[in-house]
């Protein structure tokens, strides 16, 4: 940090997202149901000007805005993928809410639970820490139960409980922090020692892996992932995760580098158990949801290894922002395909070579993507989180990371299989299909021009 702000042109971005919330809601109030697709464009246009403030911000020294708030390279690069990640599924939204007398809510709770994630990622104070959450967690409840069917509502009572569970637990583990430092302000954290602080961390880590979908916290995400809509699925397993993993990586510089305690063994650990539950899960599945479910969950043990690697090796940090970006492009072009054929069982997509052999290779792109295959970016980000794993001396952490990348190649190929064999006639959304397309797009050309995005921006 070069300095301390109290300059609110320093929160533009967050700000462009509040105002395309709240005019949007407001705006909702007078348009009539069949107008109220204004309100996706309205909140559509506010996240395209966070974007480019984005940007210009990215262009400025690094700061802390208000003694608690970093705006720095974390920031930027987890605002500019949130921005991107909930543009895609606002345009997923817009079919499936369109003619809703609540399409103008649809829109809004997508609005503030990515602008909860974005101060997430940026919260250099545990109070703004648990602000955030709550932001980014009661409209993701309140969308999980959007249809208010009986799968909906179970997906999202179950969403709800955990969530608050954890959310306590991880406010009695700021209480903890603050009694043992005597401060919230992750910059005034000094060196704390003893039972206590490993106590403190644990519980701050419950809350954190819970938006992560992280181990031992992961048990909501395939039943909201399948109960709930399947662009709210898109939504929940994409982009609160950003903010998550930014939030932990930044505690980890931060915070727990003062903490004389063994944190970085115990997320280690968290790491490989996450990937290695989540593909094991994955192997039988039949339901496409469930399988993307677990799939996430997977991915979320990846993203954990530079995060126990924070302040241990250079990687690091390239290696989080890289893979969090390639990972929320291409798990929504891999969801997309779900909402453009409607389809939920592996079953149910025999046939979809003959009928759309274009979505059927954006598919193959986004899920070897998901696994790891050259020339996608996730393939990028993997090799740099192996590379971190090895370079901070956790070599056994990377051949983990590695096995469980062969291993999640066959449930992947379980879907892709069916599309080569006969079936019924198949109808594809077009919204969705451009989706998986720029999806599938964006990936490869991240991948290919890793070497400039690494060179210039991280």
């Amino acid at each position: 940090m070069t300095g301390m702000t109290e300059n609110p042109v320093d929160l533009l971005p967050e700000l462009l997202i509040l105002a395309g919330a709240v005019i949007g809601l407001l705006a909702g109030l007078f348009l009539p149901r069949g107008r109220q697709r204004w309100v996706g464009w309205i909140c559509g246009i506010a996240l395209v000007a966070a974007l480019a403030a984005t940007s210009v911000a990215a262009l400025r020294p690094d700061t802390m805005a208000f003694e608690a708030y970093s705006v720095d390279l974390l920031t930027h690069v987890a605002r500019a993928t949130v921005i991107v990640a909930n543009f895609l599924v606002l345009v997923l939204a817009a079919g499936w809410a369109r003619g809703n007398s609540r399409e103008t809510e649809v829109y809004v709770l997508f609005m503030l639970a990515a602008l909860g994630t974005v101060i997430l990622a940026g919260a250099g104070d545990l109070l703004v820490l648990v602000a955030a959450y709550l932001l980014a967690s009661i409209p993701a409840y309140a969308l999980a139960g959007f249809a208010k069917d009986e799968a909906g509502t179970e997906a999202a009572l179950k969403y709800f409980l955990m969530g608050a569970f954890l959310g306590v637990l991880m406010l009695a583990g700021v209480t903890l922090l603050y009694g043992l430092a005597g401060t919230t302000a992750y910059q005034d954290f000094g060196p704390v020692r003893g039972g206590a602080a490993g106590l403190a961390v644990v519980l701050l880590l419950g809350g954190l892996l819970f938006k992560a979908g992280g181990v031992p916290a992961h048990f909501w995400v395939p039943d909201v992932t399948e109960g709930a809509s399947r662009t709210v699925a898109a939504f929940v397993t994409t982009v609160p995760k950003i903010g998550a993993f930014v939030a932990l990586f930044r505690l980890a510089v931060e915070v727990f580098a003062g903490l004389e305690i063994g944190w970085r063994p115990l997320i280690a650990i968290i790491a490989a158990a996450t990937m290695t539950l989540g593909n094991l899960a994955a192997f039988h599945q039949d339901n496409v949801r469930r399988l993307l479910a677990y799939s996430t969950i997977s991915q979320a043990g990846y993203l954990l290894v530079p995060i126990a690697m924070a302040g241990q090796s250079d990687l690091a940090e390239p290696a989080l922002l890289f893979y969090v970006a390639a990972y929320a492009i291409t798990n929504l072009g891999a969801f997309a395909v779900v909402l453009a054929v409607g389809e939920d069982r592996l079953a149910g997509y025999a046939g979809l070579a003959r009928r759309s052999p274009g979505l059927v290779l954006a598919l193959i792109v986004c899920l070897l993507g998901l696994v790891g295959t050259p020339p996608t970016a996730v393939f990028v980000g993997k090799v740099l989180v192996f590379a971190a794993a090895w370079d901070g001396g956790y070599a056994w952490l990377a051949v983990v990371a590695a096995i469980n990348t062969v291993a999640s190649v066959f449930y992947y190929l379980r879907w892709i299989r069916p599309a080569f064999q006969p079936g019924d006639a198949i109808t594809v959304a077009t919204r969705a299909a451009r989706i998986v397309y720029v999806a599938a797009a964006v990936s490869l050309l991240l991948g290919v021009g890793s070497g400039v995005v690494l060179a210039n921006a991280l």
